[in-house]
C-alpha cells in the first residue's frame, strides 16, 4: 500500500456477525455514528495486528486466527473527521456470544 497521504486515515475494522446473521455496530463516546469495531493502524503495524489490538479493549474480543477472514481494502469519506478519507482493511469475524462494550465504546447494537 502507498504511504498514508495527508487527510487519509488508515484503519482495520471487523464485520462481526453472529450465527443468526445480525451485524455488530458500535458507537464511540462523543460521536453520533455507529460503525464497525476497530481502529487506526499505527505506522509499521500490520492491519490484522491493529485489529487485534483494538478489539480487545473496545469489545472484549481476542482474535483467533482461524476465525478471521480478510475481505479487502475499502475507501470512503471519514464519518467523524471532516475533510478526511478513510482507507479500511476489513475483516470478517463470526461470534457466538455478545461482545462487551468497553474502552471508548458508548454503545453496541
Amino acid at each position: 500500500m502507498e504511504a498514508e497521504g495527508e487527510g487519509t486515515i488508515r484503519i482495520a475494522a471487523a464485520m462481526i456477525d453472529d450465527d443468526q446473521g445480525q451485524l455488530l455496530l458500535v458507537r464511540k463516546s462523543g460521536t453520533p455514528w455507529f460503525m464497525q469495531a476497530g481502529g487506526k493502524i499505527e505506522r509499521g503495524e500490520a492491519p490484522r495486528d491493529a485489529l487485534r489490538r483494538e478489539l480487545w479493549p473496545e469489545i472484549g474480543v481476542s482474535l483467533d486466527e482461524s476465525e478471521v477472514r480478510y475481505l479487502g481494502l475499502f475507501s470512503a469519506p471519514a464519518a467523524n473527521e471532516p475533510d478526511h478519507r478513510m482507507e479500511a482493511e476489513i475483516f470478517h469475524l463470526r461470534l457466538g456470544r455478545h461482545p462487551l462494550p468497553g474502552a471508548e465504546i458508548a454503545e453496541a447494537i
